[in-house]
């Protein structure tokens, strides 16, 4: 029997089996009020309404049906949170029951690295045990107090790259130049090197490296909606994944294996950065973290650190070349605050509100991740009056909630003066903006992306005026999107430097 048929075969008795478990649950459902949704075809359920953009397609049945909507997506029911009431309800009143598991998509049980990851473990001892080495040892003030320097020297070859681009009239690929200043960032503060020449084009592949698996791991994948799938992983999206999570681990392997050569060389002698930290506490605290779990904070670190700092940068570039009006606005205020040419310190940002407002707006119109990671909830879970069903798998649709007209005037608009006079911040206890999440899982990189992400924009938009390659004019700047667990400009943003 070929593959087809095995396939044909299963789903008709999947078919059978939902046929009598439904009416099985029936008699359980009586007195259950559940969430409003699209009526499920046989087998397929409302798989057919994802389309290309699930972020853009369920925003627009949130508004049909609610937003706390439920879909039934091939043999696994879903919860779509598409308003910041009831995202406030479920992360922040109550985040017990929406937060302890994790929906693990197929994907990343490639390497198993859904078994490391402090993206994937549910809150438990092991969960509590990585955040609190990644909190204390990575993102505390502290520590990033002691990297200030650090981040502001890869800022500024960030800016020497580009006056070498401008003296020659090259356009910079400024999404590319940002994951190359966040990617040497973060080895430098992890490993004390850079992983690629700050001075050049490189990194391309590590960069498609984690696009690829950003991809893997958001878009739509048979076998998490076929579970019985599983073993044939008919689109191959595990086998695909696991290529690239050895590739990370490897490279990562190799520089840990490296350090452990020289502690060994160097009897007592030990870096004063996060291997280093990491490796003490292996060593003094081995139940808590090995060798094998380093290696994984490593991927997430680097997969998600650079990622979304990257297309942060490059949407808000973007937007601005977009509005030529807005530019003017805002190096205005950097000339007027910093001096126009001068270097911008951490500092100096709170006294930028207007480069802040862009930010906002940026992370309002094109959040990092359109939906945070899926949950599960482990038990029937009562939200907004309507029974969550255990086991279904939760989406919040962050992407939905900054373009929530009841809450945003006009939100197809990149519009920074609408955060001039609004006390709402991005640090997940304002629900109508949550780009880095919200409650116990909120992004542990946050505080590093708040001081990275102004100051390369601000330094970007100080030391040069910007002009789209092929003099493009900014009404005709595509800004199409490419999905996956991050949101990615589809066509690099292409400009070119111009001292003033």
């Amino acid at each position: 029997m070929d593959f087809q048929s095995i396939v044909v075969a299963a789903l008709l008795a999947w078919t059978l089996v939902q046929a009598l478990c439904s009416l099985a649950k029936s008699s359980k459902s009586v007195g259950k009020k559940f969430p409003p949704g699209p009526v499920p075809l046989p087998v397929i359920g409302n798989l057919h309404l994802l389309g290309g953009k699930p972020h853009k397609s369920l925003a627009q049945l949130a508004q049909k049906y609610g937003p706390v909507m439920k879909l039934k997506l091939g043999m696994k029911s879903t919860v779509v949170i598409s308003s910041s009431a009831m995202a406030k309800q479920a992360l922040q009143k109550q985040d017990l029951a929406f937060s302890t598991h994790r929906s693990i998509p197929d994907a990343v049980r490639g390497t198993n690295h859904f078994q490391f990851s402090v993206v994937w473990l549910p809150v438990a001892s092991s969960w509590r045990a990585l955040r609190k080495i990644m909190n204390s040892n990575i993102f505390s003030g502290n520590k990033l107090d002691t990297n200030q320097q650090l981040r502001a020297r890869k800022i500024q070859e960030l800016i020497i790259y580009c006056q070498n681009k401008s003296q020659v009239g090259e356009a910079v690929d400024l999404g590319r130049a940002a994951f190359r200043t966040t990617l040497n960032l973060l080895s430098n503060t992890v490993f004390s090197k850079d992983l690629t020449d700050p001075f050049s084009d490189s990194a391309k592949q590590f960069k498609e490296l984690v696009w690829n698996i950003m991809e893997e791991a958001g878009k739509p994948n048979l076998v998490d909606y076929f579970p019985f799938l599983e073993k044939f992983d008919p689109q191959g999206s595990r086998r695909r994944m696991t290529a690239h999570f050895t590739k990370a681990l490897e490279l990562f392997k190799d520089l840990v294996d490296q350090r452990l050569e020289e502690r060994k060389v160097m009897m007592g002698c030990r870096n004063v950065d996060v291997l280093d930290s990491l490796l003490n506490i292996s060593q003094e605290r081995p139940e808590e973290i090995d060798t094998t779990h380093i290696l994984h904070v490593c991927l997430d670190l680097f997969a998600a650190g650079t990622d979304t700092s990257s297309s942060t940068l490059e949407w808000a570039m973007a937007e601005l070349l977009r509005n030529p009006k807005t530019m003017e606005k805002v190096q205005a205020e950097l000339e007027d605050v910093i001096g126009r040419g001068k270097p911008i310190h951490e500092a100096d940002v709170n006294r930028l509100p207007y480069l802040q407002c862009i930010l906002k707006e940026t992370f309002r119109m094109h959040p990092p991740v359109p939906f945070l990671i899926p949950r599960k909830v482990e038990q029937d879970v009562n939200l907004g009056g309507h029974t969550i069903s255990k086991d279904s798998q939760i989406l919040v649709n962050v992407w939905a909630v900054g373009h929530d007209s009841s809450i945003w005037e006009n939100p197809l608009i990149f519009n920074p003066e609408r955060f001039w006079n609004l006390k709402i911040d991005v640090r997940g206890q304002d629900f109508e903006l949550i780009p880095f999440g919200a409650d116990r899982r909120i992004c542990p990189g946050l505080p590093m992306a708040m001081k990275m992400v102004p100051v390369m924009l601000g330094s970007l938009l100080n030391s040069f005026q910007w002009k789209l390659e092929c003099d493009i004019a900014p009404k005709d700047l595509d800004m199409e999107e490419k999905f996956g667990i991050t949101l990615a400009k589809a066509h690099p943003l292409r400009a070119i430097p111009i001292p003033f």
